[in-house]
């Protein structure tokens, strides 16, 4: 054989001897990079934000650019009677507010400015919200249209003293479901019915099983309905002594104190955080597809001021990144979602304006003057004003 053919037979096994080393090699680089727990979350950070504005991106070309329009007519189950909705994303025919003798009426189609400072230009540190001896506003709901979105804006005054948050249990349970122990679910209508609030609407997210347990830990009037050692699972919000908020993401900002909360519910993804749309689902734990895709939403947030809430119903599906930028738009400072899809439900003074596609586990409960707080409820906040706080209950939380 010639030199030439010899030489030319060489070469294919160089460049595969080549290429395998350098696949070794960069395995290894990888490999290293990976071992690196701060490496692994900011892939992860990556991967998430480009899987967000893929999703935003096809979204919007699948709208055509334009926000879809409102449900026409969608029907309220309530008791014996079905109930439609307007068409339109406003309150229902003029809903009167009780107060005293007088009725009035709430406002229709307030327009919805961007805030003139922006809130990451206010600061974040933690504040004590005190309740105010005169009276604020009660509870407050109307309905906007911000970047394209329609919802309903629950605006939850945190000063005022009769005000009060807290969450109910399908079934009257006492505690929620998990694996080892259920009270199921129960239909939206029948927990409006029995809580008699201002406010009721979903709450966090929970599984398709029989035991439907809920995820992440909770607690409600300064005690433990739910509590794992090991949770560490998407973002929490809660209420400190002194009415501070806070917004924590576990795998991100480590996990809170839920012993120092007298609210706390985990749920997520993060919509906002120090006034920024933030997005990092992937890194929060977050993988079903229908908290990732588009689709039905709720989330809530609180402004640079800490002294309220504001609990968003959105009536269109939209994704994760379009939901963080009307957060942002409204004001909110830090953010997250809460659990959505047929999940979605709302009601305000006992009228049901969005009827929950399914039967819940959990749902967000908020009291004002004019639909008073149990005692009990008054009683729990004092206590943990006082120093008491929440010890999870040997008996019921195993782990």
């Amino acid at each position: 054989m010639s030199k030439r053919k010899q030489s030319e037979g060489c070469r294919p096994m160089l460049r595969r001897t080549f290429l395998f080393l350098t696949g070794i090699a960069l395995a290894r680089v990888v490999a290293d990079y990976f071992a690196i727990a701060q490496n692994r979350d900011s892939f992860l950070t990556l991967a998430g934000q480009v899987w967000q504005k893929s999703l935003a991106f096809l979204s919007k070309i699948h709208s055509n650019q334009t926000p879809p329009p409102l449900p026409n007519n969608p029907i309220v189950k309530s008791g014996k009677t079905n109930q439609p909705l307007p068409s339109n994303p406003t309150l229902p025919n003029n809903p009167i507010v009780k107060s005293g003798k007088t009725n009035q009426p709430l406002p229709s189609n307030p327009i919805v400015k961007a805030p003139e400072n922006s809130p990451t230009a206010q600061p974040s540190q933690p504040q004590i919200i005190k309740r105010s001896a005169k009276q604020a506003k009660p509870v407050q709901l109307s309905s906007k249209n911000v970047a394209g979105a329609s919802f309903y804006l629950t605006t939850i005054d945190l000063a005022d003293p009769e005000t009060y948050i807290t969450i109910g249990l399908a079934n009257n349970a006492d505690f929620a479901n998990t694996s080892k122990v259920t009270r199921g679910d129960e239909p939206f209508e029948n927990m409006v019915a029995r809580y008699r609030a201002a406010v009721v609407a979903n709450g966090t997210f929970f599984g398709k099983d029989e035991q439907k347990s809920v995820l992440g830990n909770m607690v409600a009037a300064g005690k433990f309905l739910k509590y794992s050692r090991w949770e560490n699972y998407g973002t929490t919000l809660g209420i400190k002594a002194g009415n501070q908020l806070e917004m924590v993401t576990a795998r991100i900002e480590g996990k809170p104190d839920w012993s120092q909360h007298w609210f706390s519910l985990t749920c997520g993804p993060r919509l906002v955080k120090g006034g920024k749309v933030w997005l990092s689902p992937l890194s929060e734990g977050f993988k079903d597809s229908h908290v990732l895709g588009v689709g039905s939403r709720t989330a809530i947030g609180f402004p640079a001021s800490r002294d309220k809430l504001f609990l968003v119903t959105f009536f269109d599906s939209l994704s994760l990144e379009a939901e963080a930028k009307v957060m942002q738009a409204i004001g909110c400072f830090e953010a997250m979602n809460l659990d959505g899809g047929a999940s979605v439900g709302l009601a305000h003074q006992g009228q049901i304006l969005l009827p929950a596609g399914r039967n819940l586990t959990n749902v967000l409960v908020v009291y004002d003057r004019e639909y008073p707080a149990p005692t009990q409820l008054k009683q729990s906040w004092e206590r943990f004003q006082k120093g008491s706080r929440p010890t999870p209950d040997k008996s019921v939380f195993f782990d």
